[in-house]
């Protein structure tokens, strides 16, 4: 992972990366995760040298970091907003939505709340004290924020999964709700199923 100076970045304290999954694709859920590391954990020495955006590891890669982070970290989590929330309040207000359940979850705060994108997510009470920072591709600059798009990408393709046995005509396992051709193609001929956004563009318009 390339490094860069964040000086806002407190080394010597606890901080928790939040990203999210799935705000692209046009069916299911979107995944948001949490992640505490240790306070100067070696990551080299914990098996986590190849942490990155999850957007550039292969699969095997993505699962077989999977329990290495939940392991090595203090503490993690995941949720999610799903397809109804989604069309309800949007897709960005659903991802902060999932953030912010992410930090309901653990079971204790941290003192910085580290972010991939633009924006934060409103911070719990408990939280209130935490200093928080959005962080353009933070999940390629900041590892505990890599390790949290890993944890939420891993959770979001395997509901993927899920959705594929449900749905098997749309081809969920293959391309994750995307808008591929071939799931373009299916939306045509066969509509929408009970997964698919109808807030999405071209759902909205069908």
């Amino acid at each position: 992972m390339q490094t860069f100076e964040l000086d806002f970045i407190q080394s010597n304290s606890l901080q928790v990366g939040l990203d999210e999954a799935g705000r692209g694709p046009l069916a299911g859920a979107v995944v948001a995760a949490a992640v505490i590391f240790p306070i100067n954990l070696d990551l080299r020495k914990a098996g986590l040298g190849e942490l990155n955006d999850s957007k550039k590891l292969t699969e095997h890669k993505r699962n077989s970091l999977f329990p290495v982070i939940t392991r090595e970290a203090l503490a993690w989590s995941v949720a999610w907003s799903d397809r109804e929330e989604i069309d309800s309040i949007n897709i960005l207000q659903a991802s902060l939505l999932a953030m912010r359940r992410c930090l309901l979850a653990l079971p204790f705060t941290a003192s910085q709340v580290l972010v991939d994108g633009n924006k934060l997510p409103r911070l719990p009470q408990a939280w209130k004290h935490a200093d928080g920072h959005a962080i353009i591709k933070g999940d390629s600059k900041v590892p505990v924020i890599s390790a949290a798009s890993v944890l939420a990408k891993v959770t979001r393709d395997k509901m993927c999964l899920d959705m594929h046995e449900n749905y098997p005509d749309y081809g969920f396992a293959q391309h994750k709700g995307y808008p591929t051709k071939a799931h373009l193609a299916m939306l045509r001929e066969c509509g929408p199923c009970p997964q698919h956004r109808q807030s999405f563009a071209p759902l909205k318009h069908s």
